[in-house]
C-alpha cells in the first residue's frame, strides 16, 4: 500500500502535515463539542478522542513513505554511481 501511495506521489510531508492537522482537528471538534451540544463533557472527549487517534496513523504512515522516498535515493544513487564507473572503465581492445 505505501509503495502505491508513493508510487502515486504522496510525500512524508503530507502526511506530517496531516497528523499536526488532525491534532488541531481533535482539539477543535472537542471545543465545538463541549460547547455547542448539550450532551456535555463526555461526548465533546469522545469527539476529541476519536478525531486525535488520526494523528498516530498519519505520523506512521509519514514514516513508512520516508522510507520508501529514501529507498528511492539509494536506488538513484546506486545507479547513478555504476554508470559512472562504466563510463570511466578503461576500454579493452577488443571493443575499440
Amino acid at each position: 500500500m505505501i509503495k502505491t501511495l508513493h508510487k502515486w506521489g504522496l510525500k512524508s510531508d503530507y502526511m506530517y502535515t496531516a497528523g499536526l492537522a488532525s491534532i488541531g482537528l481533535a482539539f477543535a471538534s472537542w471545543a465545538a463539542s463541549n460547547r455547542y451540544e448539550a450532551q456535555g463533557l463526555e461526548r465533546a472527549d469522545r469527539w476529541g478522542i476519536f478525531v486525535g487517534e488520526w494523528a498516530p496513523t498519519f505520523f506512521a504512515m509519514g514514516v513508512a513513505l520516508r522510507m520508501e522516498e529514501i529507498r528511492d535515493r539509494a536506488t538513484e544513487d546506486v545507479s547513478r554511481a555504476r554508470d559512472e564507473m562504466r563510463e570511466r572503465a578503461p576500454r579493452s581492445a577488443a571493443m575499440r
